[in-house]
């Protein structure tokens, strides 16, 4: 399968795509380039006619079928976009397909594969996650004798995705200091990065992963293909547990530098590109914005054009009080604080007068013991000295202050938990004694709350839960166990048997200070 670089300049020229996409626009981002000090310009293929570039290489590989083999169809695993490349290609040629989606998969992603494949189109649902329905899918190629479309590891798909950088070279002639591309399974910046470097090898290539789905940077610091045993799932059109063997030679040899971003990163990106352009973009398809404002931060750049491929639009509605919720963090617009009050007539206000103008984005008190108070306050703050300056303006007052800014228990759960420490009993001992507080994420499909609840021992009594869904592809559950010192060792064997991933957090400063 592999091919030569310089092979793949002569297929980026001739990959057939614009029978069923468009040339996207490169346009300026005004507001963020003028935050940032640097002309940064979005390729924009969100608005492809799928709402992502995953057609071009789709099409290019299908259009170079023979007719015996478009005769027999095409099959396909997938629960996003490139389902609906393959769909809106099979339309276009004729051509039948078979679309294998994992039966967890929303409605409306269903739906829009059926609307751009119309008859063409065979939707089997299989499974319970992408590794069922890929499964599933090759038992019907060889069923079927159907070719199969593999979304990023295939020359032909590569280049159809090239034909990206050779837009941006195209419709952008002067200086480009670099091109970001979001990283699945490489099939994007595989494509993108053999056209610019065969063109205009002085512009860098960057590639961006998550903090939780970085399979091909750890693959290409490890010399050789690494697998992950569980992917993060917000940015869930780069959620690859395994990068294709074409794609890591290439990017191994083409790529420049990697950026790693974070959730609240994303969000924030999301934000930036809807000021600029009234456009909600999917996660995935705003890393690459995130990391242009990482990358400028690190090296301090400065009057340099950098070009950010805005790879998809598929934006679960849902999902976007999630999005709204982190995305000032991420920017930091907002900071997290506790802070400990004496409680005694008129601290409240105190507190709330230095405060000031400030807007409050969240605002949390309970009444816990006779001499204290602790308040949990969100605060809408211009950047990371900001918060600091409020920080020391708490401490100068005389009030304990612990930053909660960048505390996961604090931005997923606490926030939204009111009601303080568990009461005592008759003899005044804690209604919660030995209590172990674990914070547990799982993937969130239908049905899957019931099955972590079926899950949990009944051994050990439940003292605090709290799940709220957040219109994410990870469920975030915060349990309070009791587990008497007794039964430790049977207790940590019970949670590598569980088999879901956890973090311990009965030690956690903010567990002290608002749930103990």
């Amino acid at each position: 399968m592999a091919a030569k670089h310089t092979d793949y300049l002569q297929r980026i020229l001739n990959a057939r795509v614009y029978d069923v996409a468009i040339e996207s626009a490169l346009e300026p981002a005004r507001n963020l380039s003028r935050r940032l000090h640097n002309k940064v310009l979005l390729k924009r293929e969100d608005t492809q006619p799928v709402f992502s570039f995953k057609l071009r290489g789709a099409y290019n590989k299908m259009s170079r079928l023979t007719e015996a083999e478009r005769k027999r169809g095409v099959i396909c695993a997938s629960a996003g976009n490139h389902a609906q490349g393959v769909a809106l290609s099979a339309h276009r040629l004729g051509c039948r397909a078979v679309i294998v989606m994992p039966a967890t998969t929303p409605k409306v992603k269903i739906d829009a594969v059926r609307a751009f494949g119309g008859a063409s189109v065979d939707v089997v649902l299989q499974g319970d996650s992408y590794s069922d329905a890929y499964a599933h899918a090759l038992t019907l190629q060889n069923q079927q004798g159907l070719t199969f479309v593999h979304p990023f590891d295939d020359p032909d798909v590569i280049a159809g995705q090239g034909t990206i950088g050779m837009e941006i070279l195209r419709q952008h002639q002067a200086p480009i200091h670099a091109v970001f591309c979001a990283i699945g399974g490489g099939g994007l910046i595989s494509g993108v990065a053999a056209y610019i470097k065969a063109v205009r090898p002085e512009i860098k290539v960057i590639g961006v992963q998550t903090v939780d789905s970085d399979a091909m940077l750890r693959s290409v610091q490890a010399g050789r293909r690494v697998t992950l045993s569980e992917v993060g799932l917000f940015c869930d059109g780069t959620a690859v547990k395994q990068v294709g063997r074409e794609t890591f030679r290439l990017v191994r040899d083409l790529v420049d530098d990697f950026v790693v971003v974070d959730t609240d990163a994303v969000s924030a990106a999301i934000k930036d590109v809807f000021e600029d352009t009234r456009s909600v973009l999917e996660p995935s398809g705003a890393m690459s914005v995130a990391a242009v404002k990482a990358y400028c931060a690190r090296h301090q750049l400065k009057g340099e054009t950098l070009v950010a491929v805005t790879c998809g639009a598929n934006m679960n509605f849902d999902r976007l009080r999630f999005v709204a919720e982190r995305a000032e963090v991420g920017e930091a617009r907002e900071a997290l604080f506790a802070v400990t009050i004496p409680e005694k007539p008129g601290s409240f206000r105190r507190l709330c007068r230095l405060v000031g103008a400030r807007n409050v984005t969240e605002f949390t008190y309970r009444i816990k013991r006779p001499e204290e108070a602790h308040v949990f306050v969100g605060l809408t703050v211009n950047g990371r000295e900001d918060a600091q300056k409020m920080a020391q303006a708490f401490e100068r007052a005389g009030y304990g202050v612990l930053d909660l800014t960048d505390n996961e228990l604090a931005k997923v759960h606490v926030r939204h938990l009111v009601g303080g420490p568990a009461p005592r009993g008759a003899q005044g001992q804690s209604m919660a004694e030995n209590e172990r507080l674990l914070r547990f994420d799982f993937p969130e499909r239908p049905g899957a709350l019931l099955r972590f609840l079926d899950a949990l021992s009944p051994d050990w009594n439940i003292s605090l839960f709290h799940y709220r869904n957040q219109g994410g592809d990870s469920g975030h559950v915060l349990v309070g166990i009791q587990v008497p010192p007794a039964d430790k060792k049977a207790f940590s064997q019970f949670l590598q048997q569980l088999g879901y991933h956890y973090t311990e957090e009965t030690d956690n400063p903010v567990t002290r200070l608002f749930l103990n």
